[in-house]
């Protein structure tokens, strides 16, 4: 096998992020479910907009962000996911590409835009989000660039992108395609909504042996198993899925590995201000070890390392400078 051009190549939501402050009782007028992630259609999207403070938009997406977060460190990335041709659109491509991305996918004519994400921030630091997947719902596997696929050691699948029928066509195709080639496939479950809708066909998944390598947290992890421990919930994907990695807010994380087990503290931090993309970043350090063959245990503290960064400002893309970061924490 040669080596591959890329260290990973995702598949996810072109998503921009809209950001913005709020109280409680927000929340609570809005019928929000705080710190969840809720599907919204283009009037609810409007409207929850317009009932916003003062916002940042900043290139999001769970797959994107945790690309920005490898290439930050080093790693040599791709991504693929549709946007429309239009402002937010541009926006979110210039932001990949400055951030030393691939991405090629051509953008989407007409309606419907693209997508966007309306987070709302709690003084605790949760995050509502209010997703309107647009575009990004509509790739085809026509988008799909076989050679960059079998061209990377990993392949990284955004579970949210599950839920769109033309999305979750692309993404089968996607795997056997990475599998064919001999290389990885790593699939992060990113929501307990995502399960409830398609949690037979991640079973049917894991089943198959289709996926080297699963990133949940602990809610994703019981809602997948059925298992409320949390000890014998990953014990039962331990002969079915080689590397299970799963997070646990201020418990750290764990992860078992051909048999290996590790556990990691979180990092400290003096305040958390934004968990918007903690599992993202957790999943970039991880990968980012794991494609280095590092130990396991260092691949989960990339990862809390990664993710303290993430959930200390707002914002789902670093802001500090990981590598010069990671080196100070690791030596």
């Amino acid at each position: 096998m040669t080596a591959p051009s890329f260290d990973v190549i995702a598949i996810g939501n072109a998503i921009v992020d809209v950001m913005a402050p709020c109280r409680d009782e927000d929340i609570v007028r809005l019928g929000l479910a705080k710190g969840g992630m809720t599907l919204v259609d283009p009037d609810r999207a409007r409207e929850l907009y317009a009932a916003m403070g003062p916002a940042r938009e900043i290139s999001g997406g769970s797959a994107a962000n945790t690309l920005a977060g490898l290439a930050a460190l080093g790693a040599r990335c791709a991504f693929i996911g549709q946007v429309a041709d239009d402002q937010l659109g541009e926006v979110f491509a210039h932001d990949i590409r400055a951030g030393g991305i691939a991405f090629a996918t051509p953008a989407r004519a007409g309606e419907p835009s693209t997508a966007r994400c309306l987070i709302f921030v709690s003084p605790d630091g949760q995050r509502t989000m209010n997703t309107f997947l647009g575009a990004s719902q509509f790739l085809p596997a026509e988008a799909l660039d076989p050679a960059a696929i079998a061209d990377a050691a990993v392949l990284y699948l955004e579970g949210y992108l599950w839920d769109p029928e033309e999305p979750r066509a692309a993404m089968r195709r996607a795997i056997a395609t990475a599998r064919e080639a001999g290389r990885k496939v790593a699939f992060t479950l990113s929501d307990a909504f995502v399960i409830a809708r398609h949690g037979d066909d991640f079973r049917a998944l894991i089943a198959a042996g289709e996926i080297d390598i699963l990133f949940a947290n602990e809610h994703e992890l019981a809602a997948l198993t059925g298992i409320e421990d949390f000890h014998a919930g990953i014990a039962s994907l331990a002969d079915k899925v080689p590397t299970v990695v799963v997070t646990r807010s201020e418990k750290g994380a764990y992860a078992i590995s051909q048999g290996a087990h590790a556990e990691v503290a979180a990092e400290p931090i003096d305040k958390v201000i934004d968990t918007t993309g903690a599992g993202d970043l957790f999943a970039a350090g991880f990968l980012f070890g794991f494609t280095r063959q590092r130990p396991l245990a260092e691949c989960l503290r990339l990862g809390a390392i990664c993710a303290a960064e993430i959930i200390s400002h707002y914002g789902a893309r670093p802001e500090a400078d990981l590598k010069t970061l990671v080196a100070a924490k690791l030596g």
